[in-house]
């Protein structure tokens, strides 16, 4: 593949490996109500549909349907994740070496997350220095979320590159769904946190299993 101008990546579980603050900061949340905690596996399947989504699982179920207590546990966990987000993420190996290719080759880069938006630009600033990201979205009002390819389609459009000629990256059916109905390249990378499967079976066109494979599909 060649005449690639634009690679979009999903963040949590594509270019960074942030499971295990992401888990600890809901279990210290969930500790302190005295409820059932989970384990970093079991996050893996929570994480992906932004975080109101994530906390909805891993509440019990009469909590998760009660709003006062959702409300309260969400305003708790982000305060959480305030403190514990770089304790232990960082990047993938071989990403930080796939990005600078990719630069080089003069592939504008760009991230598209269902984290929030203030923590998916503070990750990106903090985890990756010194990338030249052309644009770094998170959720945010006004744009739907993944799998909704509007964001996905307002990155290309804002960078002029067509869809046809963007790759979107990621690690989860979220991912690929949102890089299907946006018309670009749907990329699944097996290093994340789902499984081969699911990528395969929402449509990835290609599975890669280092980083530098991207480089090549470019």
């Amino acid at each position: 593949m060649a005449d690639i101008d634009l690679v979009i990546f999903d963040l949590d579980g594509t270019l960074l490996d942030t499971i295990e603050d992401l888990g600890d900061s809901v279990n210290e949340v969930l500790r302190s109500r005295q409820l059932p905690e989970h384990s970093y596996n079991d996050y893996r399947e929570y994480i992906g549909d932004g975080m109101e989504m994530l906390i909805r699982r891993a509440l019990p179920t009469e909590f998760a349907s009660d709003p006062e207590v959702f409300s309260a546990v969400l305003e708790d966990y982000q305060a959480a994740y305030g403190r514990n987000w770089n304790n232990k993420s960082g990047p993938y190996e071989g990403i930080p070496e796939c990005l600078e290719s990719l630069s080089r080759q003069g592939v504008k880069l760009a991230v598209l997350s269902n984290k929030p938006h203030h923590f998916t630009r503070l990750c990106v600033s903090e985890l990756l220095p010194g990338i030249a990201f052309a644009e770094v979205c998170g959720d945010r009002e006004g744009i739907a979320r993944k799998p909704d390819p509007g964001g996905a389609l307002a990155i290309a459009d804002e960078l002029g590159a067509a869809s046809d000629r963007t790759l979107f990256a990621g690690d989860t059916d979220v991912d690929i769904f949102t890089a299907v109905g946006a018309g670009m390249v749907p990329v699944g990378v097996l290093w994340g946190f789902r499984s081969e499967n699911e990528l395969r079976e929402a449509g990835a066109r290609h599975l890669v299993a280092h980083p530098d494979e991207i480089v090549s599909l470019t």
